[in-house]
């Protein structure tokens, strides 16, 4: 089987889907590795690490050439798949809801295209979740960026000439970024509170020492949606959680927000009046800027200032950590690889009624065959 590792051309896209360690695993299996001049630039990584470790290194033509399987972090457009041929695997970070068109062009070109995002949330799967080991990238640099921005410091001091006020973060979402940005933003000395919609996370929350800000009285309403992702709320829950972060937020220095709710736009969480009572100087972190944003006025790629507060947008989260990002990237990808591995034939056989390729494989055969995009 050849895998052909291919150099990112998106903006602001410095992570790689293999490293030498990874290329060094594929080997052991009897792969042959084809890796895109300049793929692990961004990383760090040399053309002349991935030759040592055993691949061969070229232009994008002559890696995917006779490519049995192409691995990238974001899908390339069909038409940058120079050669590809019929039946090859794409396995990436595709995108379906923002980009249709795209996974179209998949299917025109015969590729069978699968979407490293679709994981299923099962514990088999846990090893390959690129949201998770993403997220928890994203989650501890979104409190450095906050930390850098905020021109404070975070834990309480005491000093001969007075006293300095720990900082105050509220994070809101507490998923696998919310749950790190929590326990950074502890470490540093700060005050943690922190809310979701769900209601099992509360004992998240304070196992980790933060404070948990949770609407009470609006009952029977749990906000778990399919994979342990958030669903969207009643008008009812949403009137007493706006309420709720209203009189919160504005004893905050610090706000996190990483709320997502799959195949939808962001849910916006604080609005423009809720900026406007925070006080000049404090930071809000919008994780989800890149899906419509949770915060009024974030703006993608930007740190937007707004009633004096500094809306911190970046793009790509994780990949500002692109050495890290790359090598628990790349560890999901060869474990998804491996788990479907024939010894034998030396390749991989991605078992059509597995539960984890019907969640991930989006075309198949000239067709677009996953149940979410056959609408």
């Amino acid at each position: 089987m050849k895998i052909a590792v291919l150099r990112e051309t998106a903006d602001a896209e410095p992570r790689v889907a293999a490293t030498p360690e990874t290329v060094k695993k594929f080997i052991g299996l009897g792969a042959t590795l084809a890796v895109e001049a300049g793929a692990g630039a961004g990383a760090n990584i040399s053309d002349a690490a991935y030759t040592e470790a055993g691949a061969t290194v070229g232009d994008r033509a002559a890696t995917i050439a006779d490519a049995d399987l192409i691995i990238g972090v974001q899908g390339p457009a069909a038409a940058d798949l120079p050669g590809v041929k019929q039946g090859a695997m794409l396995a990436a970070i595709l995108s379906p809801f923002a980009d249709r068109a795209r996974i179209d062009g998949y299917a025109a070109a015969g590729v069978t295209a699968m979407a490293m995002e679709f994981m299923p949330r099962i514990t088999r799967a846990q090893s390959m979740d690129v949201l998770s080991s993403q997220s928890n990238l994203a989650g501890y640099k979104a409190v450095i960026d906050a930390a850098e921005a905020y021109g404070r410091a975070f834990p309480m001091m005491m000093t001969a000439a007075g006293t300095i006020s720990a900082a105050r973060v509220f994070v809101m979402g507490v998923g696998v970024a919310g749950l790190q940005a929590i326990a950074t933003a502890r470490r540093l000395g700060a005050l943690v509170s922190a809310t979701d919609v769900r209601s099992a996370t509360k004992e998240q929350i304070e196992s980790l020492g933060a404070k948990a800000i949770f609407v009470e009285n609006v009952k029977g309403i749990e906000g778990e949606g399919s994979g342990g992702y958030a669903t969207e709320m009643s008008d009812e829950y949403k009137a007493a959680q706006a309420a709720l972060v209203s009189s919160h937020i504005a004893k905050q220095d610090i706000v996190i927000t990483t709320a997502l709710i799959p195949g939808r736009p962001a849910p916006r969480l604080i609005n423009d009046a809720q900026l406007a009572s925070m006080r000049a100087g404090s930071v809000v972190v919008d994780l989800a800027v890149e899906s419509g944003g949770n915060v009024e006025g974030s703006k993608v790629g930007e740190t937007a200032v707004v009633h004096g507060v500094k809306i911190i947008g970046h793009k790509n989260a994780a990949g500002r950590l692109a050495a890290d990002a790359s090598a628990l990237y790349s560890r999901n990808v060869f474990n998804l690889v491996n788990a479907f591995w024939d010894k034998d034939a030396k390749a991989a056989a991605f078992t059509a009624d597995d539960e984890i390729v019907k969640g991930i494989k989006l075309t198949e055969g000239g067709k677009v065959v996953h149940e979410r995009l056959s609408a």
